[in-house]
C-alpha cells in the first residue's frame, strides 16, 4: 500500500489544525487550546487514514479503527476543551513556558504548535496497517486491539475524574495521591499511551515488512510523554508550585507505569 500519500494530505491538514490552534491561543491568551485542537486534530488524521481507500482490505476492520480513533479523540477533545473553557486559570505547563518564554511566547509557540502537526501525522501511520492490513476477518486480534482501548479510554476517563474532583476540594499546595494516582504520578499519560498499544496488538505481523509501522505510534508516544512534553514539563512546574510535598510523592510513587505505592526502586525512570 501507498503510505507516503495519505501521510503527506494528512500532515498538510495538520499543518492547518495546528496554525489555527497557535491563533486561537493568542486570541484567548490560553495555551490550553493548543491541546485540544491537537487532540481533535490527531482523531481526524487517525480517521482518516483508517479509511484511506485501498484494495483488497476488510471494510469492517476500516470502521472499527475509525470508530475507536474517533471516540479517543472526541472523549479526550471535550475533556480538554471543557476544562480550559472553565477554568479561568491557563495550564500550568503554558502558563510556566510563558513565564519562561517572556516577550518570545508568541513566536516559540508558533514553532510549539507547528512540531505537532507532523507529530499528529506519524501517529496516523500506525493506523494505516491496522486498518488495511492482516486477514480480511475480523479475528481474535481485533477484538483483543478493541479491548485495550476500552480499558485505555476508562483508566483516563477515571483518572481525569478524580483530578477534576481534587481540584475542585481547592487544597492549596496539596498534592493529588489517591485512586489511580497513588499508583502512578501521571495515570493519565500511561493511559493513553497503552491506547496507541491497540495498533501493534491487531495488526504487528513480523513477516509483514510494514506491519512495523504500528509500533510508531506507542513508541513516539512513551518518549514524548515520558521524557518529551509530558512528565518533565508537568513536574518543573509541580516542583515550583508544590516544593517538598511533590518531592516526596516522587519518591513514593512511580512516575509512568502503575506500581504499588512506596515500591518505586530508588533511581526507576518507571
Amino acid at each position: 500500500m501507498d503510505v507516503l500519500t495519505p501521510f503527506l494530505v494528512i500532515l498538510a491538514g495538520m499543518g492547518v489544525v495546528m496554525l489555527t490552534a497557535w491563533a486561537v491561543q493568542m486570541g484567548t491568551r490560553n495555551g490550553g487550546w493548543v491541546d485540544a485542537f491537537w487532540s481533535f486534530g490527531t482523531g481526524a488524521a487517525c480517521v482518516a487514514a483508517a479509511l484511506w481507500p485501498a484494495d483488497a482490505v476488510s471494510p469492517e476492520r476500516q470502521w472499527i479503527v475509525a470508530g475507536l480513533a474517533a471516540f479517543w479523540s472526541l472523549r479526550l477533545g471535550v475533556y480538554i476543551a471543557q476544562r480550559v473553557a472553565k477554568d479561568p486559570h491557563e495550564d500550568r505547563r503554558y502558563a510556566g513556558l510563558r513565564r519562561e518564554w517572556g516577550g518570545n511566547f508568541q513566536r516559540n509557540m508558533v514553532a510549539l504548535c507547528l512540531v505537532q502537526a507532523p507529530a499528529g501525522a506519524v501517529l496516523s501511520l500506525s493506523i494505516l496497517p491496522a486498518a488495511h492490513a492482516g486477514s480480511p476477518e475480523l479475528g481474535l486480534r481485533d477484538a483483543l486491539a478493541v479491548l485495550v482501548i476500552v480499558v485505555a479510554i476508562i483508566g483516563e476517563s477515571i483518572a481525569d475524574e478524580q483530578m477534576r474532583r481534587f481540584r475542585k476540594t481547592g487544597q492549596r499546595g496539596a498534592v493529588m495521591d489517591k485512586g489511580l494516582w497513588g499508583w502512578s504520578r501521571h495515570p493519565n499519560y500511561f493511559f493513553e499511551w497503552l491506547g496507541w498499544m491497540a495498533w501493534p496488538v491487531m495488526a504487528l505481523d513480523p513477516a509483514v515488512s510494514w506491519t512495523w509501522l504500528t509500533l510508531v505510534a506507542p513508541v513516539m508516544m512513551f518518549l514524548v510523554l515520558r521524557y518529551g512534553t509530558g512528565v518533565p514539563a508537568l513536574e518543573k512546574v509541580m516542583l515550583e508550585s508544590r516544593g517538598d510535598v511533590f518531592r516526596d510523592y516522587q519518591k513514593r510513587v512511580s512516575a509512568f507505569f502503575p506500581l504499588p505505592p512506596s515500591r518505586v526502586p530508588k533511581g526507576s525512570s518507571t
